[in-house]
């Protein structure tokens, strides 16, 4: 949507779950020498300031990134996403978010592509601006960014992490991301996709991960996390998710470790909880 502002959720428990697992794929990723090109189809801004009047509008920062920031009793997979944070934010103080550019920016390696789409003409010159600092190796369009997959795939290096992260206000974006993917499959079957996803009582939202395993992909991983029960009123998201198509074998156990303490430490309610699935076998300790 053209009028969707990241900033007024920035850092939320979404984010956290999202950022996460996004800067995991990209590390295991660039451990290859082999060049990767990264592609984020709805990028935003690439940086947030969390003291603006965007952010401190809904402050849904600290219900997230806020009641992790300075603990040091995550597993590594947390650990390693709150050294990035920590990287906006070198006094100690929370006053800056990154987004998912700039954490797949600071993750791969300077011989690594990036290629970043953003539809809101406000938000895609503050993330020209962000990334400026990594040079030619990244470009930022102001464009559909699930419109420009299919010309990106397979790049040259036949090695890709496509990350998609519509905000789902409107209803069609559903359907969208469902014929992206199975486009994206038939065009490169061995690229690593991860779709995030909002919990909602919404039809659509409900029935979108089901959907989203009978898309042509033998190897898939599915992470939710929920942080408080569904509201009787149907109103506002209780958790979110993400489904990844080839993801790394080190992924399920790592989630494993690592998503009872983050329900633990962003539960809103009792009805906090996470699901875990995977299509090869049962998560180790499922």
């Amino acid at each position: 949507m053209l009028s969707y502002r990241h900033a007024f959720h920035a850092g939320n428990h979404a984010d956290v779950l999202k950022h996460i697992v996004v800067v995991q794929l990209a590390a295991y990723l660039a451990r290859k020498e082999k060049p990767l090109t990264y592609i984020d189809t709805h990028a935003g801004a690439g940086t947030y300031a969390l003291d603006s009047a965007l952010a401190t509008k809904l402050a849904e920062h600290r219900t997230g990134i806020g009641r992790l920031w300075q603990r040091d009793d995550f597993p590594p997979l947390v650990s390693d996403y709150l050294r990035l944070v920590g990287r906006l934010n070198s006094d100690g103080r929370l006053r800056a978010y990154p987004g998912s550019p700039l954490l797949a920016a600071w993750t791969t390696r300077s011989h690594d592509a990036l290629r970043l789409f953003e539809l809101h003409s406000r938000d895609v010159l503050h993330l020209r601006e962000n990334m400026l600092a990594f040079g030619q190796r990244v470009r930022v369009a102001g464009s559909d960014g699930l419109a420009a997959i299919k010309a990106l795939l397979p790049p040259p290096s036949r090695r890709a992490l496509v990350f998609i992260d519509p905000a789902y206000e409107d209803k069609a974006d559903y359907e969208r991301v469902i014929r992206t993917l199975h486009e994206a499959l038939q065009r490169f079957p061995g690229g690593t996709y991860a779709l995030w996803y909002p919990q909602l009582t919404r039809r659509e939202a409900h029935a979108l991960p089901q959907r989203l395993k009978r898309l042509p992909a033998t190897d898939w991983l599915h992470v939710g996390l929920r942080v408080r029960t569904p509201s009787a009123d149907g109103f506002g998201m209780h958790g979110s998710g993400l489904f990844v198509i080839n993801p790394p074998w080190t992924l399920a156990a790592q989630l494993q470790e690592a998503m009872p303490h983050l329900v633990e430490a962003l539960a809103l309610d009792a009805g906090a909880g996470f699901t875990l699935e995977c299509s090869t076998a049962a998560p180790p300790g499922a």
